[in-house]
């Protein structure tokens, strides 16, 4: 027995090639299937239960546990990972940003996603952003582009400098109302669809979200507008957490085992202090590892992204991280 855990992290989970967007950053369903097949082979999967008996010391996990987690609510998660998991008795940690869901809007993440996704020529985004932000300069002090772009422009773990520019730019390097306009402006140049149609063609329903928790799924706390919470003021972050909270009340979660997933990995002392005056059981970010749960903090358990996994059922077991 242990206290170790790899925490699988997933996204987009669907059939990419029929898709209307078949260049979005996903899993295809075929190699889901494929790593979950792995995974049964060489790990023993956990639930969101067991973990938080486990962080609160009362029991230890079976050897090379593993918790899978979804981000954002997508419709995948409903018509295709739900049904899959559910056949085969695993439970899924499902992390749902409750504006998105109730609201019919599609959140600013995503619409730089498809953005991004339905034009190849990313050098043109750029460019595109620049020559918008010459509509706010005439009145409002924003950054000579040339700075932004060396602040900016930065290779990730599996994004271009390029994309890391554009991304960064819309999701936090400029003032809340200018890059939510650019955003809104490129969407529609791009999609070019209505956003409430196109939001409830992208994210579950209540009622979808209500049928997983009937099920046994784990639904958790994505914030309500999927905002940085470590960019936020105090006020603003605990209305993100609080109205978060009143939806999963509403689809049926109760407060003895709520957790948490940072919007965008973003989390400070701040959201920490918060997430534990609330009692949030234990919270994730986006950091790189297998977790300790001896050693970890229980509101900074960091995950594995699914492509640090093998997508073949056959395939040995990979230790670069994943020996417990």
């Amino acid at each position: 027995m242990t206290r170790k855990l790899s925490v699988v992290m997933y996204h987009y989970v669907r059939d990419l090639k029929s898709s209307r967007f078949p260049e979005i950053k996903g899993l295809d369903f075929r190699l889901f299937v494929e790593q979950i097949e792995y995974l049964r082979r060489h790990y023993q999967f956990v639930t969101a239960q067991q973990v938080a008996l486990c962080l609160d010391g009362a029991e230890p996990l079976p050897e090379k546990a593993v918790l899978l987690t979804f981000d954002d609510a997508y419709i995948d998660h409903y018509t295709q990972v739900f049904p899959f998991l559910d056949r085969l008795g695993i439970q899924g940690s499902f992390y749902v940003p409750a504006k998105a869901v109730s609201e019919s809007t599609v959140l600013d993440v995503n619409k730089i996603h498809f953005t991004l996704a339905g034009q190849a020529d990313k050098g043109q985004l750029v460019r595109s952003i620049d020559r918008l932000l010459d509509k706010f300069r005439a009145h409002r002090e924003i950054e000579p582009f040339d700075s932004l772009v060396e602040k900016f422009a930065k290779p990730s773990r599996y994004d271009t400098a390029e994309v890391m520019l554009i991304k960064s730019l819309l999701q936090h390097g400029l003032p809340l109302d200018i890059r939510s306009q650019i955003v809104n402006e490129l969407f529609v140049q791009t999609v070019g669809m209505d956003e409430a149609s196109f939001s409830r063609e992208l994210y579950m329903s209540t009622e979808q979200v209500q049928a997983m928790h009937r099920h046994g799924m784990h639904i958790g706390c994505h914030g309500y507008n999927h905002f940085w919470w470590n960019k936020l003021d105090r006020a603003a972050v605990e209305n993100e957490i609080d109205k978060s909270l009143a939806y999963l009340q509403e689809v049926g979660v109760t407060r003895d085992l709520w957790t948490a997933c940072y919007p965008y990995g973003s989390y400070d002392d701040q959201a920490i202090e918060i997430l534990a005056d609330r009692q949030c059981r234990y919270a994730l970010t986006t950091e790189v590892g297998v977790a300790d749960l001896q050693r970890d903090m229980r509101h900074k358990l960091p995950r594995l992204d699914t492509n640090d996994f093998p997508k073949s059922r056959d395939a040995a077991l990979n230790t670069r991280y994943f020996e417990h």
